[in-house]
């Protein structure tokens, strides 16, 4: 999946990303706003883990989103 299009789909995506990641709050991602390295930078201060770490967390993670997580849910 494209990182552009999970940015620009922040808001829908917020549940997807608590959903892997518990430990942030909705003000982390209100903070992160679909940035990246923003959210890189979160997953290791809220979880203790390395910079690697956190990129392959997050490389999994895009590469699990799918079309059905840009359909609005009502």
């Amino acid at each position: 999946m494209n990182w552009d299009r999970i940015q620009g789909n922040w808001k829908q995506l917020t549940g997807q990303a608590k959903e892997q990641w518990g430990k942030l709050t909705d003000d982390d991602l209100d903070v992160i706003a679909g940035r990246r390295d923003q959210l890189a930078g979160k997953i290791q201060e809220r979880y203790g883990v390395a910079k690697d770490e956190a990129e392959l967390q997050l490389a999994a993670w895009e590469r699990k989103a799918t079309d059905a997580w840009f359909t609005k849910k009502d």
